[in-house]
């Protein structure tokens, strides 16, 4: 027997309370038994956040968000982001400024993205 107020009764009424969502991911197997791809997937945007810091100015914190947007445009669009990066870095100083928007991810989706594996 326990005491209720032991730190391990706690632990199990704790658990007996949440039984039915302790146990959901069971019912249906696309349930995750735990939040971890959510907190990865998260992870991301406190580190930038954290960066954002560090930007030396206000203008130097637009930038960085601007090109984290980019970066996670690409990875929405399926493209590798240093494929991205490179492809663009290569070719925009020969490339006119009235087409830079060339350059945006989701118009070079066709040319960078990954070959389907057959």
């Amino acid at each position: 027997t326990l005491s209720r107020k032991s730190d391990t009764a706690a632990a199990i009424l704790y658990a007996l309370k949440l039984w039915p969502a302790l146990t959901r991911y069971a019912d249906d197997g696309r349930i995750e038994i735990d939040n971890s791809a959510a907190e990865r997937a998260l992870r991301g945007v406190a580190l930038g956040r954290r960066n954002f810091l560090f930007a030396g100015a206000d203008s130097g914190g637009e930038r960085a968000a601007a090109m984290y947007g980019l970066i996670g445009t690409a990875k929405l669009n399926g493209i590798d982001p240093e494929a991205w990066l490179r492809h663009v870095l290569e070719r925009i100083a020969e490339h006119p400024v009235n087409r830079v928007h060339d350059f945006l991810p989701w118009n070079l989706a066709d040319t960078l993205a990954p070959t389907p594996v057959t």
